[in-house]
């Protein structure tokens, strides 16, 4: 008797736009793997509750019962979820990330033949963005201008710490920064694996340390020093080429450097925040693996995905590569103003689609999705938000892209 390779994988079909886009998109999952492994391997869907949905039917945003399946499948996928506006949770994307510990946020970011780009050479943009993503100031630790705890904080830094920079303290919010050097290398220690069974050229620690010294400094140097113990034999550092430069000169530094990138080793360097911001629009090609911390990610990654025609067609993933707990997710929000109307691009939940293919081992499947995909946008069979940019091109509801890409898979 055949075995068949089964895998349960629990789904949020999202609020806003994500029940459109989950309807187009989970059939041409299914559809992938059919035509890829001929019913030798399957999902088995099981759909959970989080966003507007769980609160009417529970009263909660994010029921225990749906942290229980993830925690059981150990896997989940996702459309975008409303943030609640008032008290309580905080944002139920968040809360996944810290409750699951999904310390890793994974963008990768390529251009897509077709897509319209508001830069001129969008193909050099071809990146992996590793965004901590537990930390930072998304810890939520803020303090109300009119919060007693505040006036605390406030009397403590000036009295026992000798601070005297905060200006205005009677009218000042207080927020609290924590990065770690646990935090930071586990994040720098996945980039760079993934570098390095990939075949990437390098990796880039993007951090503002010039000013934050002892939280973004700090992640720069707990990368360098993880990269060059954990890594020795498969990475060399821009820190080593400092240090061999100030010891032997410029000369000796660049043929160590040369001779790393011929010998394959990936090249760990760093770039300050507001200069990488800059970089990425003059010379993209020169990044090629990405990792930072939580805030600077959230701006890089959607800038890059600005550069390749948009987040609509931009996937994403959390994931703890210790546990092997993992989220993916379409990285546009709810879009209630087209809610309903068929205009939304299913793209980003199908690319992340594939991410998760991927994490499976499911490389056949993938591939497919990607080419369809590919397809469809050089045929410029497309959805709204590209229709109307493409001179010639053909307008496709949600439900239509989604079965236009089946039939480019049949054949």
């Amino acid at each position: 008797m055949t075995h068949i390779e089964e895998k349960i994988v629990p789904y949020i079909p999202g609020d806003g736009v994500g029940q459109e886009i989950w309807q187009a998109s989970q059939p041409v999952f299914d559809a992938a793997i059919q035509k890829a492994y001929q019913g030798q391997k399957k999902i088995l869907w099981q759909e959970i509750l989080a966003g507007e949905k769980a609160f009417d039917q529970t009263g909660e945003w994010l029921p225990e019962a749906t942290l229980e399946a993830i925690h059981e499948a150990k896997i989940a996928i996702k459309g975008p979820l409303t943030t609640p506006v008032g008290g309580g949770i905080r944002s139920i994307n968040v809360t996944l990330r810290q409750k699951l510990d999904l310390f890793a946020c994974v963008r990768p970011v390529r251009y897509f033949k077709g897509v319209p780009s508001p830069v001129k050479e969008p193909e050099k943009t071809d990146m992996v963005i590793f965004r901590e993503n537990t930390e930072d100031v998304y810890a939520g630790i803020e303090f109300a201008i009119d919060d007693p705890k505040t006036k605390k904080i406030i009397d403590f830094l000036q009295q026992e710490l000798d601070v005297t920079s905060i200006r205005f303290p009677e009218t000042s919010g207080i927020g609290i920064k924590p990065i770690s050097k646990e935090g930071s290398q586990r994040l720098v220690h996945s980039a760079i694996d993934y570098a390095v069974k990939q075949g990437r050229k390098s990796v880039t620690l993007v951090h503002k340390g010039n000013i934050m010294k002892f939280t973004e400094g700090g992640f720069k140097n707990w990368g360098y020093d993880l990269a060059e113990s954990s890594f020795k034999e498969t990475t060399f550092t821009m820190r080593q080429f400092d240090k061999i430069k100030a010891d032997k000169g410029a000369d000796a530094a660049q043929t160590a450097l040369k001779e790393a990138q011929v010998s394959g080793k990936v090249i760990i360097n760093d770039v300050i925040a507001d200069n990488f911001l800059q970089q990425i629009l003059l010379y993209p090609e020169r990044y090629d693996v990405v990792a930072t911390t939580n805030l600077n990610g959230d701006y890089i990654s959607d800038a890059l995905a600005a550069q390749v025609g948009g987040i609509g067609i931009s996937p994403g993933a959390n994931i703890n590569y210790h546990t092997g707990y993992a989220i993916f997710e379409a990285t546009h929000g709810t879009a209630p103003d087209i809610a309903g109307l068929g205009k939304a691009n299913p793209s980003s939940l199908l690319l992340s689609g594939v991410m998760m293919l991927e994490y499976f081992g499911w490389q056949e499947a993938a591939d497919l999705i990607t080419q369809a995909i590919e397809q469809a946008l050089v045929r410029k069979q497309v959805t709204s938000d590209f229709a109307h940019q493409l001179p010639d091109a053909t307008l496709l509801s949600t439900q239509e892209f989604g079965e236009y890409l089946i039939t480019l898979l049949n054949h």
